[in-house]
């Protein structure tokens, strides 16, 4: 490390926000905490919100985005997805870091663009994708490193929140984004079925994604549940994995780990409970170490373009599933 990039790696990353809604203000708050950040300014098109976040964390406002870019090295785009790409390219074309939540852009198209744009300028650029820095995923991951069958549900009571885009996209894209990052295998085909209930796009999901290596995942999204409900069941070379993540609890049976199981021909039992720790503040904490110290990016845009491309998959089956609905009459109200 040279002396100039030591001098960096000492002192805080002077960031951005832009979009200081629910998500957005989450990071104002993770950034105003950490030692390693300074929150400079924000950015929300609403006056009224964003003087809220900025007063609660103590950074300045600014009047447009070319005003926030004058005054950091970092931007954090909490913005709807729709706007993803033009802020993420706009932030890059000036060579600031960026990290942005998921889905990285609309289209793999602009995903890509962005990602080319980031390595052009040398800048960082970190996809929002929480769970891959969750304690849930560092247990799953050191027990089965070659699933066979992966079986996935994420069900929750209706929010209006997240509903400007389908459930795929709102819930479902985390349990995607865990599954390819346990698969390392191209995707092969897609079975897949959604409904619109409570509002315009899809609020529940079902998908069946399987792979060239033959590793088949069953995923279920829903947003109009009754509870809150996810849990992730593996099949793999390994052996047996239930976890949890409402309960933070996992079991793997397999011949390697815990306590033997008696009539199971040498088989063994491990039951684990995990420590919450915050997800977000260690998502900043690699952004961060990647921006100042040259860390590699943990979900960088090409592990975004994976699970967007995925969730656009899933999307176009859905359509297609509904139009052969319609055309049988299941989909005709009485």
């Amino acid at each position: 490390m040279s002396f100039r990039s030591r001098a960096s790696a000492m002192r805080p990353l002077h960031v951005g926000l832009i979009g200081a809604g629910h998500f957005g203000r989450f990071h104002a708050l993770k950034s105003h905490a950490s030692t390693r950040e300074t929150l400079e300014i924000l950015y929300d098109p609403d006056p009224s919100r964003a003087q809220s976040v900025a007063r609660e964390v103590g950074c300045d406002v600014a009047e447009d985005i070319p005003a926030l870019l004058a005054r950091v090295e970092a931007v954090i785009i909490a913005a709807p997805a729709e706007h993803h790409y033009a802020l993420a390219a706009t932030c890059l074309e000036a060579g600031k870091h960026v990290l942005i939540e998921k889905p990285i852009a609309a289209t793999r198209e602009e995903g890509e663009k962005l990602g080319a744009l980031a390595a052009a300028q040398n800048c960082v650029l970190q996809v929002g994708h929480l769970l891959r820095y969750s304690a849930e995923h560092k247990a799953i991951s050191t027990r089965v490193t070659k699933p066979i069958y992966i079986e996935a549900t994420r069900i929750a009571p209706f929010k209006d929140r997240g509903t400007d885009v389908s459930v795929i996209l709102d819930l479902m894209i985390h349990d995607l984004d865990l599954v390819l990052s346990f698969v390392r295998s191209p995707i092969r085909d897609i079975d897949a079925l959604g409904v619109a209930v409570s509002s315009a796009h899809e609020d529940i999901a079902n998908a069946r994604v399987r792979f060239e290596n033959g590793c088949v995942a069953t995923i279920t999204a829903s947003r109009i549940s009754l509870k809150t409900e996810r849990k992730m069941r593996i099949f793999g070379a390994e052996g047996y994995l239930s976890a949890d993540f409402m309960k933070r609890e996992l079991t793997f049976i397999g011949r390697e780990r815990g306590l033997p199981l008696p009539g199971t021909g040498g088989f063994r039992q491990e039951a684990i409970h995990w420590k919450d720790h915050d997800n977000i503040e260690a998502e900043h904490a690699a952004f961060v170490a990647s921006c100042q110290d040259g860390a590699p990016v943990l979900v960088n845009a090409e592990a975004g373009i994976r699970a967007l491309d995925a969730a656009l998959r899933i999307t176009a089956c859905i359509e297609e599933s509904r139009a052969r609905v319609l055309a049988s009459g299941l989909g005709q109200l009485p």
